[in-house]
């Protein structure tokens, strides 16, 4: 089972869940693959661990990268670009959109209500079960009803980020697999991807794991730690 994603794809979540690191993650992955790929950074009201911190990687591997103009970089500024509608327009490839996290990051969605009709975007959901708010398939789908509310867009899939940071056992993947299945289960929505610490990629069980597998690689990590190289020749 391999990822293989194309159009438009909105990553969305709670705070803490993982969306921007997923988003990255697959946007590389997928380049990797062949495909042309646009990532908007649309995290418009957390400061920290944005797509923007991972720009220059992802631009180093040819991956177009949408951001607010060099002044409002570092701003908490609901401001949208002309390019981010472009890319709505005219989707070509994998065109992805990080939006901030919980109902208040994904109000940002309504204000591209316009751009996306006609459009058949795929809307993941990032759900990550050792976080508060998220850590029940109620939490869970709360945060679904909520994000839907403010963004005004159905979500139409789970992905499941079930990590402890460096601390992540191959048990708290399996765990983790188990609970986003449930969750997909009660939403009636489908589970379409997984994410798996690269480095343990060959040190689990992946036979019980019967969606797709996104291997992560952290790009998104405090000052005194150095992002992981990348190298995904153990995606499955």
């Amino acid at each position: 089972m391999e990822l293989d994603y194309h159009g438009i794809v909105i990553i969305v979540g709670a705070y803490g869940s993982g969306k921007t690191e997923v988003a990255i993650n697959l946007a590389l992955a997928m380049k990797q693959r062949g495909t042309e790929v646009r990532l908007a950074d649309l995290d418009l009201v957390n400061p920290y661990f944005r797509t923007r911190e991972a720009r220059y990687v992802l631009r180093s591997r040819g991956i177009d990268v949408v951001l607010p103009a060099d002044q409002y970089m570092h701003a908490d500024l609901p401001i949208l670009t002309p390019e981010v509608s472009g890319m709505l327009k005219m989707p070509a490839g994998l065109t992805l959109l990080d939006v901030g996290g919980d109902d208040v990051g994904a109000t940002v969605l309504a204000a591209l209500a316009d751009f996306l009709k006609g459009k058949t975007p795929e809307v993941l959901q990032v759900i990550n079960p050792n976080r508060p708010h998220t850590d029940t398939v109620d939490g869970c789908l709360k945060m679904r009803r909520e994000i839907e509310k403010s963004a005004k867009i159905r979500i139409t899939g789970i992905v499941g980020n079930a990590n402890l940071m460096e601390a992540t056992q191959a048990q708290d993947i399996l765990d983790g697999y188990d609970f986003a299945r449930r969750v997909a289960e009660a939403a009636g929505i489908p589970l379409r991807f997984v994410t798996v610490p690269a480095a343990l990629l060959t040190r689990m069980d992946k036979r019980s794991i019967q969606c797709p597998v996104l291997a992560i690689k952290r790009q998104l990590v405090p000052p005194w730690m150095k992002a992981e190289s990348l190298d995904f020749k153990s995606q499955i």
